[in-house]
């Protein structure tokens, strides 16, 4: 019951379901109350944990503006306010309400230590670059198989192709290593995960899913035009 009504919710805010009540291919007026909040809630009575209802409203926000471009409506969440020790990365199914998976996530060596703190689009900065991106194609290299991103935000992180900013798997991405430093390892800038999940992760993502990176950066939340309602 919690996943019809769910699903019901979110097709409301997403404005493809019709109402029954209103003349053939009307659309039910949602006034009364946030359907963001509502689907939020719901995905964490059925999931546990998830990024901060901010974090998540934000992507919601760019995931609604960005859905019709995507081949894949799966939906990526890197929380880079949250240290590395935590596991701040979601990918989500918003249609049908339930988290696919959930890890750690590295960050940029420059970004920060166990946070992190600046970032940057700039090639050899070795910083995190925040944002919304689209997932692109797979293949194998330095770190194994990897997976391409394209950067969608200018100035933010339309540099990843240059930057050669992947997801990729990598030991110093492990819980363990965490455990044993007091943070993970931290990468070029690229969103590194633990060597066990990445090949599982970049196959839930690839081919054209919203992957959106979160940071606490003024000048992002000022600029961004895919999180401005």
């Amino acid at each position: 019951m919690l996943s019809q009504t769910l699903a019901i919710t979110f097709l409301l805010f997403i404005g493809i379901f019709p109402n029954p009540d209103f003349k053939e291919n009307s659309l039910y007026p949602v006034t009364s109350i946030n359907p963001v909040s509502v689907t939020y809630d719901a995905l964490i009575a059925k999931n546990g944990v998830l990024p901060s209802e901010e974090v998540f409203n934000l992507a919601i926000q760019g995931w609604d503006k960005m859905k019709d471009n995507l081949k894949s409506k799966i939906l990526t969440v890197i929380d880079f306010s949250l240290p590395s020790t935590a596991k701040r990365m979601w990918i989500i199914d918003p249609e049908k309400g339930e988290i696919l998976l959930n890890s750690v996530v590295s960050h940029g060596r420059n970004s920060g230590d166990l946070m992190a703190k600046t970032f940057s689009n700039i090639p050899e900065s070795f910083k995190s670059s925040l944002g919304f991106y689209k997932t692109a194609e797979t293949y194998s290299g330095k770190h194994g198989y990897s997976l391409r991103l394209d950067g969608l935000e200018k100035g933010f992180n339309d540099q990843a192709r240059n930057r050669a900013i992947v997801i990729h798997g990598a030991d110093y991405a492990k819980e363990d290593f965490a455990k044993s430093v007091g943070r993970l390892g931290r990468s070029l800038g690229c969103p590194a995960l633990p060597t066990e999940l990445s090949a599982q992760a970049i196959d839930l993502i690839k081919d054209g899913s919203l992957l959106f990176i979160f940071g606490k950066d003024d000048n992002y939340l000022a600029k961004s035009s895919l999180i401005k309602a």
